[in-house]
């Protein structure tokens, strides 16, 4: 019995069996999740909500920490970076964090994309934002970006548009606010256009989409306000 566990352990002395690893709990809740940051490092925040949220992975306000729920099964070392990102004592450490949390690879192949619907009354508004994609396509991103499906939304009431992030199983697309356009003028519109078109951009490079550092220098670029809020002068 003692040749045969020699040969099961190898070098390795039958008369000092290894100790098990002892293996961490699973994380499968957003308790769970702050639990694993805290113990991590994380001080400041008191609340996590898990999110589908596409477009952005990782958000905090004051004390409260929204995360998408496929980093629940991140590594360690995302965790980490997720507790740097919030608690980083420098630009360049959240910086380098941001970068390997957006690296971390979450399938989103198969989750449901939400699509807001544009009414037959507006299927010429649509059309027309849609041909505006495809000239600033060609004049402001050098016709790099992909084709997307414009809607109009007579549901967007706190928002002037919005970009949503593709994936394998749908390409992705840009709503624009029935209301904004009604209240604000064509002009406008194209402006929000032309922001949801940098988002787009950010997404097709593989970069967060936020309204950050990146974001503001391509809306320069494009001749955008690069702030995320504009208050829009009325029409007329």
């Amino acid at each position: 019995m003692l040749q045969a566990l020699t040969r099961l352990l190898g070098r390795h002395d039958p008369t000092q069996l290894p100790l098990p690893l002892e293996i961490a709990p699973g994380v499968h809740t957003a308790d769970d999740l702050l639990a694993r940051l805290r113990e991590l490092g994380l001080t400041t925040i008191t609340g996590c909500r898990l999110t589908r949220n596409r477009n952005v992975m990782v958000s905090f306000r004051g004390t409260q920490l929204r995360v998408h729920e496929g980093f629940l099964s991140a590594p360690a070392e995302v965790h980490e970076a997720i507790v740097t990102f919030v608690e980083g004592r420098t630009r360049a450490a959240r910086r380098a964090a941001r970068r390997r949390i957006v690296d971390y690879p979450i399938d989103l192949a198969h989750e449901p994309i939400r699509r807001l619907r544009t009414r037959p009354q507006d299927q010429g508004l649509a059309a027309r934002l849609a041909d505006s994609h495809a000239l600033f396509n060609a004049e402001h991103f050098a016709g790099v970006l992909r084709p997307v499906t414009v809607r109009v939304s007579r549901r967007m009431r706190s928002r002037l548009g919005h970009y949503t992030a593709g994936n394998r199983a749908a390409p992705g697309e840009i709503t624009i606010s029935w209301r904004h356009f009604r209240r604000h003028g064509w002009d406008e519109t194209l402006h929000t256009l032309l922001h949801e078109m940098v988002h787009q951009w950010q997404d097709e490079n593989g970069q967060a989409i936020d309204h950050g550092p990146t974001f503001r220098r391509k809306a320069r670029e494009v001749g955008i306000c690069p702030s995320a809020k504009r208050a829009p002068a009325r029409a007329g």
